[in-house]
């Protein structure tokens, strides 16, 4: 294998790029809103900008987690090989590929218009934010929450050039289920956040942690499904809303006897989840 053969697949590490349920949580919200704030198909130029712009943030999310976990990581045993952390990549290296990738979609923004850019500025600083998070705040996760929700104000900016109620209603239901994914990811690592002293919402939680998952997917979906009742989606959307309701509640049988397996696999079925309420959104306009 040659250096750059080498280079190019840590760098592919260092975004997950393997892993694509990450950049998949933030995509479907995302598009919903599009959709929604288009009555429709928004047309070829935002879903590009939106799914690529998604993809690109996210990677570069990653290089930023990385570089500011990287002691913290090398006690957890799932995160204790990643590049950064292992000394594969450099921090310097890390950071570069980072801002290229941030630059990246920043450009994709700037094809949109002005409050779209303004909107980008605060997705970045919350980004920024959210790895030092996990110090400071008992529940780190409602930061990421807010990161991750900055595509449905952007998208409602993009299509209308406003953000209406509407999008911060989707907007708090979306952080919701942000806290419910990732307690079940930070599920995982109780035992070793512990013992470093991260923060995170599965401790803070204690032994409330599977009733409160519960509690934040039912909140999100009911949120999303009372907000979008007036816009008539039909019979389709609640049939996806069902759909995802029987998913909360494999989730629930996943997660119950809190093993690190049981957790990690429903963290990462949540895009399905994400999916199917996507797709109950897309089907209803497409429909007669």
């Amino acid at each position: 294998m040659s250096f750059l053969q080498k280079k190019l697949g840590l760098y592919l590490d260092l975004i997950r790029w393997s892993r694509p349920a990450g950049w998949l949580l933030l995509l479907w919200p995302t598009l919903g809103a599009l959709w929604v704030a288009a009555g429709g198909f928004p047309g070829w130029h935002l879903l590009s900008v939106f799914v690529l712009g998604t993809i690109l943030m996210r990677s570069a999310g990653c290089c930023i987690n990385d570089v500011a976990d990287r002691e913290f990581d090398k006690h957890v045993k799932r995160t204790a090989q990643r590049p950064v952390t292992s000394g594969a990549v450099s921090v310097k290296e890390a950071l570069g590929v980072g801002a290229v990738l941030a630059l990246l979609s920043f450009a994709l923004v700037l094809t949109t218009n002005r409050l779209t850019v303004a909107l980008s500025f605060a997705a970045l600083a919350v980004t920024l934010i959210y790895p030092y998070a996990k110090r400071w705040v008992s529940m780190p996760q409602a930061v990421l929450g807010l990161a991750f929700g900055m595509g449905i104000p952007m998208a409602f900016a993009a299509v209308q050039g406003a953000v209406p109620p509407l999008a911060w209603l989707l907007f708090l239901g979306n952080l919701c289920w942000v806290l419910a994914y990732d307690t079940e990811y930070a599920m995982v690592d109780r035992d070793d956040d512990l013992k470093i002293g991260m923060k995170t919402s599965a401790i803070t939680l204690g032994r409330w942690d599977v009733s409160a998952v519960l509690l934040f997917y039912l909140i999100y979906i009911g949120f999303w499904a009372l907000a979008l009742m007036p816009y008539a989606l039909g019979a389709i959307y609640f049939v996806a809303i069902g759909v995802a309701l029987v998913q909360v509640a494999w989730h629930y049988t996943l997660i119950r006897q809190r093993t690190r397996e049981g957790c990690f696999k429903a963290f990462r079925l949540n895009h399905w989840l994400g999916f199917t309420v996507f797709v109950g959104i897309a089907a209803s306009y497409s429909l007669p």
